[in-house]
């Protein structure tokens, strides 16, 4: 990565691995603390149609797209980080209304508000996780920042969100972004530490995303050392990114690398990027994080960022589009 990339400081050690990984019900009240405006976050129009849209991105187009983890652009290895470890064996269904911590995703259900989003990134297709996220305009996604923005290639464009995404099928159709928007941090020198960022869609035949599929809460500044449901479609053995998977464990501080993420016992791998995290057990809590990267030296632990006052003002532009 060039000089404007993610700051050699960030890690302890240059010779640590770690990845960047790829990509419930509907809830009713507002933000849980008061809007923030520390700084201005960075956003990016997009001028595709849905009609254009809805061409480009075929069943074959989708299955074929790369994790985003596997950009070469951002220069990841240089950094001395590559794809998350492998669980090394095939995940197993995992009773959600009992969640004990494991490494192990389970297979939950579809839900209607997780889904999976697609762009494209110096000509090539790649793939996320994310959600639906109450908000003003009900019509905010949220995701990592690296799913939005390159800093070689730029921001993604061709960005659509297909909530409840299984085996090929989209229940609730295809949701073409109109803006994205992420942290000056992420944007400026690709900080890992804040790699959170937001998507606002079209309504698609005359509904709103949060009128369709519902919407999470949404929280910053938040206590940390949180337990927390993950979700994602980790798409890199041995995983397909078909299914949802999903993960649960408390959180801990980074010791490895010294960012401010935190990290969950978990085996999701490359394609689970910008999965939501929900505090608590199952899909129905507040999301207060995204999948983000792990380290290959740290097997089967997933770091998300901390939903901190620079992630929610991002959250606030995209709510108010």
């Amino acid at each position: 990565m060039n000089s404007r990339g993610l700051k050699a400081a960030v890690f302890a050690a240059s010779t640590l691995m770690a990845s960047a990984l790829l990509s419930g019900g509907a809830a009713q009240a507002a933000p849980q603390v008061p809007m923030k405006a520390p700084a201005a976050s960075i956003s990016h129009t997009q001028v595709d149609s849905q009609e254009a849209l809805e061409a480009y991105w075929t069943p074959e187009r989708m299955k074929s797209a790369k994790p985003g983890n596997t950009i070469n652009s951002q220069g990841w290895g240089e950094q001395g980080r590559s794809i998350m470890p492998k669980a090394g064996t095939e995940a197993q269904a995992a009773p959600q209304q009992k969640a004990a911590p494991s490494t192990r995703a389970g297979s939950p259900a579809p839900v209607s508000h997780i889904g999976k989003v697609f762009f494209t990134l110096g000509g090539q297709n790649y793939v996320c996780s994310a959600n639906s996220v109450q908000s003003t305009n009900q019509s905010t996604v949220a995701t990592a920042g690296h799913c939005t923005y390159d800093i070689n290639a730029g921001w993604a464009s061709k960005f659509v969100f297909v909530p409840a995404y299984n085996n090929g099928s989209a229940p609730y159709g295809m949701w073409s972004a109109t803006s994205l928007h992420s942290t000056t941090e992420w944007v400026s020198r690709n900080d890992i530490s804040y790699d959170g960022a937001f998507a606002v869609v079209a309504p698609l035949n005359g509904r709103t995303l949060t009128a369709a599929v519902g919407a999470s809460k949404i929280g910053f500044n938040l206590a940390r050392g949180l337990t927390y449901t993950a979700y994602g479609y980790p798409a890199a053995s041995p995983f397909n990114g078909e299914t949802l998977k999903s993960c649960y464990g408390t959180a801990s501080r980074d010791r490895i690398g010294g960012t401010q993420s935190q990290g969950i016992p978990c085996d999701m791998t490359g394609g689970s990027s910008g999965g939501p995290w929900f505090i608590g057990s199952g899909s129905g809590g507040t999301q207060n994080s995204v999948n983000s990267f792990g380290y290959n030296i740290q097997k089967n632990v997933m770091y998300g960022p901390y939903f901190g006052s620079s992630i929610q003002t991002a959250y606030s532009t995209a709510s108010n589009r």
